[in-house]
This record gives structure tokens, C-alpha cells and sequence, in this order.
């Protein structure tokens, strides 16, 4: 029994050492991608108080000519892990190779957890010839990840993840993050996300081994299923900004002149997390239809005309709560609140 206790302990302590580093990781590229700026624009005053993105900035200022040469020489001597260049130009608190490679040794790593049939089956192919229409919705809610990634727009989203009890969704979540994570790769550049398999199989892992421990009063169940929900949130957090960073790839062909998504509104609680994730849903199908190039469109109803929160520009909290033009089709007309 004692012995069960100890190893459930170092399991526990294991674990929390291994979320603490990741979490480190997390706000170092938050830092840097501004995730922390649009906060200060939920105060009234007009002075905005320090925001930590703020301080950091401050701090680094005196060495940016000396940390721009060091970027500079990471993306030209950058070799196979898999890239030449960062995907970020600015300052970070982690060297953005650390990123790349925790990156892509968690990804390696779950992968080789995979049966492979399953592997087979998930592996990421080249484009093929989907549309952003209805025709053959069972083939495109099953198919592969691809590179440039399938259009998967909100409607199609909805019909795959309601009926199934959100188990579609997960594999929707494991296609879009090996999308992306295959698309800075060959792009040459530093990855920043773990992949479909580094960043689902952590979660399903410790909530398939933590909720028994748990309920049999086990240490260390509890602190699995925290450290799972943790890890899929930092995950859904980072997901916003580098689909952030797609759009404004694309924004002259989006028509948008800012990165669409929030990414701290993950943080908030329903329905304002639903809110940013339908947007980010919409905006990485409206990409990936672009680089595509594909020919064939049908307007995504829900997205554009029943809810136009979904497919509008970015808007702060404030506006949405004093705007009734951005909720549901019936109120468009509506004038804003004033408070």
C-alpha cells in the first residue's frame, strides 16, 4: 500500500513538473504575441494600467538591436527538426527553437503511441478536391487532415459535432492542429503548436487515467484531470493565435485589417468562449478555402446571416454587449445600447 502511495505521489509530482514547464512555455509566447494587450482595452480610463507585455517589453528594449541579431542568426542557421525560420519576429522569454523542438518531441512522441491503423488513417496528405459545398458531407467530416487544410465552415462543424456528442469535435481538433502544425513545417518555419497528437492524446491520456484514479480516490486522479483540462486550454488558446497569424497572412483577400480572434476570450466562461471559438472556426475555414483556391463556394449560412458575430470583424467585449447588430439576425436593425 505504501508503495502504491509513493508511486502515486511521484506520478502526481510528475506530472505537475512537466505542466508547470509547459505553462512557462505558454506565457512566453503569449508575451510575445501580445495575448495580454487586448486587456487593457476592457478599462474605461484613459491611461492604461502596465500590462505584463508591457514591463517585458520595457525590460528588453536596451538589448534589441543585440536579441535581433541573435533572430536573425537562428533563422539562417536553423537546420531539420524541421525549419529555417522562426514563425515569430518578436522578443520571447523562451528561445523560439525550445518552442519548436518541445513542439515537435511531444508530437513524435504521442505519436508513436498510435496503433497503426489509426496512424495510417490520420496521416496528412496532400490537398484533394473538397469544396466549401454540401455534397458528400460524410467524406468530408471523415477525411484526413490535408495540406492546405480542408474547409471545415461552421455549419458542417455543427452537423459533425452536436450529433455525436462533441466526439467529432475531437477529431475536428486533432485536423486543424496537424493542419497547421504540417503548414509551418513546410513553410519552413519554427513550429509553435504540438500537432494533432501532441496536443489531443495529453488530454484524452489523463482524463482516461485520471477520472478512475479519481473515483477510486487514488492521489494524483485529480491532479490528471486538472493538468489535462489545462493542457487543452492552453492548447485552445494558442490555436487563436497562430490562426491569428493565418489570417493576417491573408487579410487583403479576407478584407480584414486585424487579427480576427481574442485568444484570452478561451479563458472567459460560456457563452464568451463559444463566441470566439465559432469565429475561429469560420475564419480558419475562410483561409484555408482561399489557399485552396477553390472555385466552388456556398455561403455559410450560420456563420453570415444567422449569427453575425461569427464571421464579423473583431470586437471587444464591450461592443458586443452594446451592439445588438453582431447577435442574431433579428436584431440587426437594433440600435446600439449607450450606457
Amino acid at each position: 500500500m505504501r508503495c502504491s502511495t509513493n508511486s502515486s505521489n511521484f506520478l502526481s509530482s510528475s506530472v505537475c513538473i512537466f505542466f508547470s514547464f509547459v505553462l512557462c512555455l505558454f506565457v512566453s509566447i503569449s508575451v510575445s504575441e501580445g495575448f495580454l494587450l487586448p486587456l487593457s482595452r476592457l478599462s474605461s480610463t484613459t491611461v492604461p494600467l502596465p500590462t505584463t507585455s508591457m514591463i517585458i517589453t520595457k525590460q528588453f528594449l536596451a538589448n534589441k538591436s543585440e536579441q535581433t541579431e541573435i533572430a536573425e542568426t537562428t533563422n539562417k542557421s536553423s537546420t531539420n527538426l524541421g525549419t529555417s525560420k522562426s514563425s515569430t519576429d518578436n522578443n520571447s522569454l523562451i528561445d523560439p527553437q525550445l518552442v519548436n523542438d518541445f513542439c515537435q518531441l511531444t508530437n513524435n512522441f504521442f505519436s508513436a503511441l498510435v496503433i497503426p491503423p489509426i496512424k495510417s488513417y490520420t496521416q496528412i496528405r496532400p490537398a484533394t478536391s473538397f469544396s466549401n459545398s454540401k455534397s458528400d458531407i460524410v467524406s468530408k467530416l471523415t477525411a484526413p487532415p490535408e495540406i492546405p487544410g480542408i474547409p471545415r465552415p461552421v455549419w458542417l462543424t455543427i452537423l459533425g459535432s452536436v450529433p455525436t456528442g462533441l466526439i467529432w469535435y475531437g477529431y475536428y481538433k486533432y485536423s486543424v492542429e496537424e493542419e497547421l502544425y504540417q503548414y509551418e513545417i513546410q513553410n519552413g518555419e519554427l513550429v509553435t503548436g504540438c500537432g494533432g497528437y501532441g496536443t489531443l492524446l495529453p488530454f484524452v491520456f489523463g482524463i482516461l487515467i485520471g477520472f478512475p484514479l479519481q473515483f477510486l480516490h487514488i492521489p494524483g486522479g485529480e491532479t490528471l484531470v486538472e493538468a489535462a483540462g489545462l493542457w487543452i486550454l492552453l492548447g485552445q488558446v494558442n490555436l487563436y493565435r497562430r490562426v491569428n497569424e493565418l489570417c493576417m497572412e491573408m487579410k487583403d483577400e479576407l478584407k480584414i485589417t486585424e487579427p480576427p480572434l481574442y485568444g484570452w476570450w478561451a479563458l472567459l466562461p460560456p457563452p464568451l468562449d463559444v463566441v470566439v471559438g465559432l469565429r475561429q472556426v469560420h475564419f480558419l475555414s475562410e483561409c484555408w478555402r482561399l489557399k485552396r483556391q477553390e472555385e466552388e463556394y456556398e455561403k455559410d449560412v450560420i456563420a453570415e446571416e444567422l449569427f453575425p458575430f461569427i464571421s464579423s470583424e473583431r470586437f471587444t467585449l464591450r461592443e458586443f454587449v452594446t451592439e445588438p447588430k453582431r447577435w442574431f439576425w433579428f436584431t440587426t436593425t437594433m440600435d446600439d445600447f449607450k450606457f
